[in-house]
């Protein structure tokens, strides 16, 4: 069977790259299905962490209703320290949130194993830089809100 880019005459360029980069990455073998066991096997549930679950999901949502009013702070109120630290502070959890669950979901440690370890430790060392890097905004800026000031006005 010809592909619809052979037949009207097109090559593709992002597809054998895209192709060789999924044949480098070793995966974990899953059953079919991916169901372990048997359909008569009694079901086993993983053992409850205070850090996940209905815990996690309410904090992501409090931190995301918390920026709303936050963001809209300094626009009424002026800017303070510590407004400025809190959001700083609060933003940086949220992509860190965000995109862990990205990790979880998309990179499942079933089937990539060490991979998923390697991207959970690549955001933490990644937030930790963006955490020095707003710490130096707080530092000489004199914070995010007047950054943000400053880069509209000009």
């Amino acid at each position: 069977m010809f592909s619809l880019s052979r037949q009207i005459g097109i090559k593709s360029i992002t597809r054998p790259t895209t192709s060789i980069l999924s044949r480098s990455i070793k995966t974990i073998p899953q059953p079919p299905g991916y169901v372990v066991g048997t359909v008569n096997d009694a079901y086993i549930p993983p053992k409850p962490h205070k850090l996940e679950g209905s815990y996690h999901w309410t904090a992501e949502r409090l931190v995301s209703i918390g920026l709303v009013p936050l963001t809209l702070a300094p626009l009424f109120t002026g800017v303070s320290t510590l407004l400025d630290s809190t959001l700083s502070a609060l933003l940086l959890y949220h992509c860190y949130a965000g995109f862990q669950s990205c990790i979880i979901d998309y990179i499942p440690k079933r089937v990539y194993g060490n991979y998923f370890n390697y991207a959970m430790y690549l955001l933490t060392f990644g937030t930790g830089i963006a955490g020095y890097g707003i710490y130096k905004i707080e530092e000489k800026e004199g914070g995010v809100t007047k950054l943000v000031g400053k880069l509209w006005k000009a």
